[in-house]
């Protein structure tokens, strides 16, 4: 089990001189990764008047700061984002933290405010299929080799990008979705991990043992032929902080396969977007199993 830091990309952490504190912070404490969210507005009533920071720009912030952890988003909604730029912001900052960057993507939402605020699909089915294609031209994109392309929602001619990703021969993809929904986990299955949400379990809450286990299982069984190869599983929540109770509810959830324990402020509380008791928490360490 590997142990990170999830905060989101406004309020307080719209500065980037904050996200490398904390990025710092997360490194000196012993945790494993910093993640930030990737969103435009996010759900315009709750964020109404509060700041926002590009998360490739705050992550580079990171990056520069750091010397060890992995950095990444999570998750960014490939659907909202040109590809080649998005490979381009990703292999920059691969560069920039020499190999550290693991790469998350998702179906994006609140859909309303994040894409239709701006004029774009807002069909699920036209998303999932941006992703799909965004995915694909992402891991050709890293390789630094020619990609020519005629898809359903994006072309290129005769496109090289340079440099590549530092890792080869790409950074690590996992996928985010809900649980108990197949489609997500089955992309899932086809790349390096899987982020899953669930219904009764919402941000800053720990999923139930039994469905981490159900969800690791049906993923197991999509990997075609790629079963003993690595691939994470990222559950979370807000892990107690006394070191006995923290084993009791994250030894299940690893014993369930959960790979990765992303540790996150409820998205309903007033301490989601502020610095200091992000920092109180980081100080205190990661959970030992």
């Amino acid at each position: 089990m590997r142990f990170s830091i999830n905060i989101p990309n406004f309020g307080e952490f719209a500065d980037a001189r904050t996200v490398a504190a904390v990025a710092a912070a997360a490194e000196q404490a012993g945790w494993d990764a910093l993640f930030v969210w990737d969103h435009v507005v996010h759900d315009k009533r709750e964020r109404q008047g509060q700041p926002f920071g590009d998360p490739w720009m705050l992550l580079t912030a990171a990056a520069l700061a750091t010397s060890r952890i992995k950095l990444g988003t999570l998750v960014t909604p490939v659907a909202r984002r040109r590809p080649e730029q998005l490979a381009r912001q990703v292999a920059t900052l691969d560069s920039a933290s020499g190999g550290r960057v693991i790469f998350s993507a998702g179906l994006g939402g609140p859909i309303a405010d994040e894409f239709g605020s701006f004029g774009e699909p807002t069909d699920p089915v036209v998303l999932a299929e941006r992703l799909d294609e965004g995915l694909g031209l992402l891991e050709r994109y890293w390789t630094g080799e020619p990609v020519d392309h005629q898809g359903r929602h994006y072309q290129v001619h005769d496109v090289t990008l340079l440099p590549a990703s530092v890792q080869r021969p790409r950074p690590p993809v996992w996928i985010a979705g809900y649980w108990p929904h197949r489609r997500p986990m089955r992309r899932a299955a086809r790349w390096d991990g899987v982020v899953p949400m669930f219904a009764d379990a919402g941000h800053g809450r720990a999923p139930q043992a039994g469905q981490v286990r159900e969800l690791v299982s049906y993923v197991r069984q999509h990997r075609d032929g790629r079963e003993n190869e690595p691939f994470g599983v990222v559950v979370g929540g807000i892990s107690p902080g006394d070191r006995a109770q923290a084993r009791d509810l994250i030894g299940p959830l690893a014993d369930a396969g959960a790979t990765w324990w992303d540790e996150r402020q409820l998205q309903t509380g007033e301490d989601l977007s502020r610095l200091e008791p992000t920092l109180r928490r980081i100080e205190q360490g990661p959970p030992v199993l």
